[in-house]
């Protein structure tokens, strides 16, 4: 059992991810990874449990001075619905770990598809301070958020309709009554943003905490070479740039922003659309869907760009765009584009909202309502000095709330309370 008096000193803090850098592209992962860095910058013992899909990455390893096990773990997804909830041979190897590290504090994150739930259980059985940080909705939903009555009413209430059509056949009746019971295991819950605290408690998770998520802004600098040489490799130049970054998909958008693309360019000729992500069918899509309209040499798909070469992107554009069509909790791309001092047109489903000052840091957006996108995102084009008065507005609002500095403190005293709490009761 871990030492009460840890609780004033150094801890040990076990983060549970199911995916993790490098392997990890999601915006889940990468925040999780650099909270974790930063619990180890502020003095604490920091390791790491993941995933990998193949036994000959598992192991040890290290990872920019964390310790991170990985656990190999792939099956038939049509099992998901069961295996999340007790994947039998991940939880032995999760359980022997937690024996050999001893942790003050079991941090838990997205463990819905690999690691599973029952984690919850064996990490408080094994005598740690157990708290869940909940970064979508898969917590009380079988995919993303797109119920007609979330998008014309913000209704968050989800049913068993709902999740029956979400998983088909796969449909597994007793998986969030099991989640909402290893979730007591837990010692405290925090969501990223207000509408995913909102969107918890109308699902049955109640009691939570929001702790918005960070960003390290020092990772964020561009030199002007680097955004020069960018525009050159992709054929920018002069022109105006928009950029669409991250998964591709319906739910994301895309298709929302070829829609308002003919609109955008009769007012502004050179504006060029830049896709950021893997050149896949649906990027094709995109691109196939802009020439049959009449500009196609207005998009430009980049291909995959890596995480840490995403900010050089950033300073290209002109204007970011996160138009998701579903919850989208605390879009990372908001916090990522303002750190490089760049205007957001942002959904006004799920947590963007909350980071984005509507006329301010840039525009919260309805985008269903295409015509009135392609109107708020000609106007930042137009209006170049209004966007950078936007994006230094950005920056400035990352800096003071959302730096990664005080959301480390707010974990780490939360962390020490429970600790404190603990050694009260064994006392």
């Amino acid at each position: 059992m871990p030492a009460p008096w840890r609780v004033f000193y150094d801890m040990k803090i076990l983060f549970l991810s199911d995916d993790f850098p490098p392997q990890s592209f999601g915006g889940a992962g990468i925040s999780t990874y650099e909270l974790a860095e930063g619990m180890h910058k502020a003095g604490h013992a920091v390791y790491v449990i993941t995933t990998c899909r193949k036994e000959s990455g598992a192991g040890e390893s290290s990872y920019k001075g964390l310790t991170v096990f990985k656990i190999a773990s792939n099956y038939d997804g049509r099992w998901r619905w069961y295996v999340s909830l007790y994947n039998r041979p991940v939880v032995a190897k999760v359980k022997d770990l937690l024996n050999n590290i001893q942790p003050d504090v079991v941090h838990i994150n997205n463990i819905h598809h690999y690691l599973s739930y029952h984690c919850f259980k064996i990490a408080k059985q094994g005598g740690a301070a157990v708290v869940f940080t909940a970064r979508d909705v898969m917590a009380f939903n079988f995919a993303k958020l797109a119920t007609k009555r979330y998008r014309d009413h913000f209704d968050y209430h989800t049913t068993w309709y709902d999740h029956l059509t979400q998983a088909g056949k796969r449909y597994n009746p007793l998986r969030n009554f099991m989640i909402r019971w290893y979730l007591t295991y837990a010692n405290k819950l925090f969501a990223v943003s207000d509408a995913l605290r909102e969107a918890l408690k109308e699902n049955g998770i109640q009691n939570v905490t929001v702790t918005h998520t960070g960003i390290d802004v020092s990772r964020y600098v561009v030199s002007p070479d680097e955004t020069a040489q960018f525009k050159e490799k992709y054929g920018l130049g002069d022109k105006k740039v928009l950029l669409f970054a991250g998964r591709l998909s319906d739910v994301k958008g895309g298709r929302k922003i070829i829609e308002a693309m003919p609109k955008i360019a009769r007012e502004v000729p050179d504006a060029v659309l830049v896709i950021a992500g893997t050149n896949d069918q649906y990027a094709e899509q995109m691109k196939a869907e802009a020439v049959r309209l009449g500009f196609g040499s207005n998009v430009i798909v980049t291909g995959w760009i890596e995480p840490e070469n995403m900010k050089v992107a950033y300073a290209a554009a002109d204007v970011v765009l996160v138009p998701s069509l579903c919850f989208d909790s605390f879009p990372r791309v908001v916090l990522e584009a303002m750190a490089v001092g760049r205007p957001v047109i942002g959904t006004r489903y799920g947590g963007a909202p909350e980071i984005i000052v509507d006329g301010v840091t840039g525009y919260v957006v309805d985008p269903f309502n295409v015509e009135l996108m392609a109107e708020k995102i000609t106007d930042l084009l137009s209006h170049p000095m209004k966007a950078q008065q936007f994006g230094e507005a950005g920056y400035q609002r990352v800096v003071k709330d959302f730096n990664m500095t005080d959301k480390v403190e707010e974990y780490i005293s939360a962390y020490k309370q429970l600790l404190l709490e603990k050694s009260r009761v064994i006392k």
